[in-house]
């Protein structure tokens, strides 16, 4: 089985990074790798301890250390490309003066937590002709690859049905989308795009075939006031009496459970007495029934393709493992796929013969997470700026479609109404153009 080689690029680009967080910490790890294909020479970040620790990593002297990437951006151009991991509310104000500035931008997904932005950074980037690539890092892992080319060569037949659930451990759904930064619709837009335009680019990508229709249902079932424990305190550190009893109890998840990332973002001092204040202190040691988030904690998707494929995708945020598990059903066999924290496994079932295929994966894990995917899409921007484009390689405009489906799943789940993706994508291009021009 051929996969895309995205391994070799034609010269080292010097790099911008705005946003030191977790995100731009794993990508700036490419750097420290592989100094032959990406060398980073300066950092935007307004915490202190992040932009410390980023000048270390990278031995970047002081004036290379910027408060905001405004400071950076108005201290004139000074590498090839920028990489823009700031929040979502603040991507399309500093990827539009990062275009302005003359960089080639890769950008963190979802582009934009707002609809009409979304279309605003295609054209931008268009318009002034520099690339700009979006963070959709599945694309480069070697467990997805492989069942493109399954699904591409016509080993199952053709494709009728598929299943795609994107399952959240309970303490991920608790420490991103009720404690943590993704919260809140106004701040980071629906649950459905932060975390599933991943899922609905890929599924694209694999099926090779346009959406036309969608319906989606899903709501904020389980994470209200009602739902609370009798006598629940406001944080788990207040003496809260579900302590025992409460899965959510957040000292809990953060020393027993949470991975070495999720504590990291709760305090970069990771011994216990820190992480205790930080507990007590800030957002992390909410009770998860008295937050103030607004996303919903499950939704589902049904899309007919333009080929009569249906796709069905489930997001849902109480399951006992992380990870995605999937079901490709084609005339002539099965696929069935497990990419979890667990491990993964691709297996296809023979329709006439009953013969089960158990699929080698090629080993990444030396390339980061995502299963390779962080350093796949690393390896993918430098070429694409290279201009040596990979099988793997997505633009703006092909990253803007997974954006429009989620958009169009909410105003689905909001309206309760079957959304005709022709007439959705003109109309959102038609009220794109009106505002910005």
């Amino acid at each position: 089985m051929t996969l895309p080689d995205t391994r070799t690029a034609v010269k080292p680009l010097s790099a911008v990074v705005i946003g030191a967080g977790g995100r731009g910490t794993v990508y700036g790890t490419f750097a420290v790798k592989y100094p032959q294909q990406l060398q980073v020479v300066a950092v935007a970040d307004p915490r202190a301890d992040r932009r410390a620790q980023f000048a270390i990593m990278h031995d970047l002297p002081p004036e290379a250390c910027y408060n905001t990437w405004e400071d950076l951006l108005n201290d004139g151009k000074k590498a090839d490309v920028l990489i823009n991991c700031t929040m979502d509310r603040m991507h399309m104000e500093s990827t539009l003066a990062a275009l302005d500035a003359g960089y080639d931008v890769l950008l963190e997904k979802p582009m934009s937590p707002v609809l009409h932005e979304n279309v605003r950074l295609v054209q931008a980037a268009e318009d002034r002709g520099r690339v700009l690539q979006i963070c959709h890092v599945l694309r480069y892992t070697a467990y997805f690859q492989t069942i493109r080319e399954i699904v591409q060569s016509g080993r199952l037949g053709r494709i009728i049905s598929v299943d795609h659930r994107e399952n959240l451990a309970y303490w991920h759904m608790a420490h991103s989308y009720v404690r943590g930064n993704w919260r809140s619709l106004a701040e980071a837009g629906p649950m459905i795009l932060a975390k599933c335009c991943h899922d609905l680019d890929i599924l694209g990508w694999i099926l090779q075939q346009p959406v036309t229709h969608l319906q989606s249902f899903g709501s904020l079932t389980w994470f209200k006031p009602e739902n609370a424990p009798e006598g629940a305190t406001l944080r788990c550190t207040d003496g809260c009496p579900a302590a025992d009893t409460c899965k959510y109890y957040a000292p809990r998840i953060y020393t027993q459970i949470a991975s070495d990332y999720m504590r990291w973002i709760v305090s970069m001092d990771r011994s216990e007495p820190t992480m205790m204040e930080a507990l007590r202190t800030g957002p992390y040691g909410r009770c998860v029934y008295y937050c103030d988030n607004d996303v919903v904690d499950h939704q589902t998707l049904n899309m007919e393709l333009a080929n009569s494929t249906t796709v069905t995708m489930t997001m849902q945020g109480q399951g006992d493992y992380e990870g995605r598990t999937m079901r490709y059903d084609g005339t002539k066999a099965t696929l069935y796929g497990k990419f979890t924290e667990g491990g993964d496994t691709i297996s296809i079932h023979d329709h006439i013969t009953g013969r089960i295929e158990q699929v080698q994966i090629p080993d990444r894990s030396g390339d980061g997470g995502h299963g390779g995917g962080d350093f796949g899409i690393m390896r993918s921007f430098v070429n694409t700026v290279n201009g040596v484009p990979d099988d793997s390689t997505t633009t703006a405009r092909v990253s803007l479609e997974s954006h429009l489906l989620a958009f169009a799943a909410e105003e689905s789940r909001m309206t309760k109404t079957v959304i005709n993706m022709a007439e959705y994508r003109t109309r959102v291009d038609a009220e794109a153009r009106a505002i910005y021009g």
